[in-house]
């Protein structure tokens, strides 16, 4: 069976009330340890003083024993010799040099004499090899069922040994009510350190699990296909990049934005693709039907015999047909090889380097538009010194005829086109300007897009692909350089800027 992994507050909980608990625990043994020794220091001091007293005592007795012919015993010297003991709960044993010991406790009850077991009991743990007074030596015995006692051992000058205790009742009783009180406030504190815990760290965590929702809900939704918008966002109060878990939620909304918005330019991008091949489709099969209408004309116009010359009208329909099929292939071809174009710049392989004059290329644009668009007014403006740049010369001429074909395309009769060239931040600088109507604003930002072919402002003349502007945008890119316009009605500009060499990777 898989074991399940314990959630970061389960951990988090362990390791804090883990980690308190060894210190509480370390804590309670350093205190019982240091007033176990206090209590056990100030019974030692108390014992040598009931020593002395009692010790004196039995020496006392010792005497009237001698002279009575009486045994040396407990009972005898605390019943007979003086007043009582100085406190209570007392251990007195008495061993004589010849004779049987004898013991006895005094409590509030008074003086108990000891069995011989209980004596033997007692005295097995008493140090009796040498018990002079100089370092005193105590030991703790257990006496029955009266306790435990700490005693310490006396000898008289006839070698008799005297056995004093006291009682560590007390001290027992202190250490227990002190355990208790120690262990019941480390549970209480326990206790209240893990509800502390638990909502701290559940409230701390809480950005992080609406970040986990979040993520949850977005990875349910179908985002392969069709027209997808991700709304999902971690809210605001749980995204604050000032603490370490709120950047998290931040780092997911913005990711999301991204997604999002790689979405959005997914979606437009294949509806733009779906109305290129549309509009490919429609392209490609006007000259196919033109090509198999003249090439079924030329056919029918053959004579039925072979033998047979054709007829002058005859010869003349037929090439007719075959102009028209020749001018339906070359339109083909044209979108054929724009399309191939645009494949191979996006491969960085199209591109050859070299030194090219832009005004040159500015001088024979307008030349070769000039023909083109006789009812446009033509102008050129280019500096006096060359303008040297290092690019592929023929790509960028065909940038120039692009422009030029676009703005004579897109505008009346009578409009004043201007190309011009200039010398800018160490590179070059080409504009295409005229006086037309303008750019529709809504067709604006998409007017380099590829496959982009609505224009509301300009009248479409010619049954372009939507592909020159694309093809325009990917060769000036492909030399380290932009392209931007600037249109409103009466005054529409398109600007390309071009660095005096590419970049190394681009020139690679």
């Amino acid at each position: 069976m898989v074991r399940r992994p314990l959630t970061l507050q389960a951990r988090l909980m362990a390791a804090v009330i883990g980690f308190v608990s060894l210190i509480l625990v370390i804590v309670a043994m350093i205190t019982s340890a240091t007033l176990g020794n206090t209590l056990e220091d100030q019974l030692e001091r108390q014992l040598d003083a009931t020593a002395d007293q009692l010790t004196q005592r039995v020496q006392q007795y010792a005497v009237q024993a001698n002279l009575l012919n009486v045994p040396l015993t407990a009972e005898y010297t605390l019943g007979n010799v003086g007043p009582g003991p100085v406190r209570d709960d007392v251990f007195l044993a008495v061993v004589p040099a010849s004779g049987d010991p004898s013991g006895v406790i005094v409590t509030d009850d008074g003086a108990t004499s000891l069995t011989s077991a209980q004596l033997f009991e007692a005295l097995s743990g008493v140090d009796t090899a040498s018990p002079d007074r100089g370092p005193v030596h105590y030991s703790t015995v257990n006496v029955g069922e009266s306790g435990s006692y700490r005693v310490t051992v006396d000898q008289l000058s006839d070698g008799t040994l005297v056995v004093t205790g006291l009682s560590r009742a007390e001290i027992q009783g202190t250490m227990t009510q002190l355990f208790t009180v120690i262990a019941l406030a480390t549970l209480g504190g326990l206790m209240l350190l893990a509800v502390t815990t638990a909502l701290t760290i559940s409230v701390s965590l809480r950005p992080l699990r609406v970040a986990a929702a979040t993520a949850t809900r977005v990875s349910s939704q179908p985002l392969d296909r069709g027209e997808v918008s991700i709304t999902e966002r971690v809210p605001e109060s749980e995204a604050d990049p000032r603490t370490e878990i709120g950047r998290v939620g931040a780092a997911l909304n913005t990711l999301l934005d991204h997604v999002d918005s790689s979405l959005s330019a997914r979606q437009q991008n294949e509806e733009r693709m779906r109305r290129f091949v549309a509009d490919a489709s429609h392209e490609l099969r006007t000259p196919l039907a033109s090509i198999r209408g003249y090439s079924e004309l030329s056919l029918r116009a053959l004579p039925a015999e072979p033998e047979q010359a054709p007829s002058p009208a005859t010869v003349e329909q037929t090439r007719t047909a075959l102009d028209r099929i020749q001018a339906q292939s070359l339109r083909m071809t044209s979108l054929v090889e724009d399309l191939l174009l645009l494949a191979r710049l996006d491969e960085g392989r199209e591109l050859v380097h070299g030194t090219v004059d832009l005004t040159q290329l500015a001088v024979e644009g307008v030349a070769d538009a000039r023909p083109t668009a006789p009812d446009h007014e033509w102008n050129l403006q280019v500096p006096a010194d060359p303008v040297i740049v290092l690019g592929d010369s023929g790509r960028l001429h065909q940038v120039v005829t692009n422009l030029l074909a676009n703005a004579r395309t897109h505008t009346p009769p009578g409009t004043r086109i201007t190309l011009s060239v200039a010398r800018v931040n160490g590179g070059a600088e080409l504009r295409v300007h005229d006086d037309g109507p303008g750019i529709d604003p809504q067709v604006r930002d998409e007017l380099f897009a590829r496959f982009a072919r609505g224009d509301s402002s300009r009248a479409r003349q010619t049954g372009g692909t939507g592909l020159g502007l694309a093809i325009v945008k990917a060769i000036v890119e492909g030399h380290g350089g932009s392209i931007r316009v600037e249109s409103e009605p009466g005054d529409t500009t398109f600007i390309v800027t071009l660095p005096s060499s590419p970049t190394a990777d681009r020139a690679e």
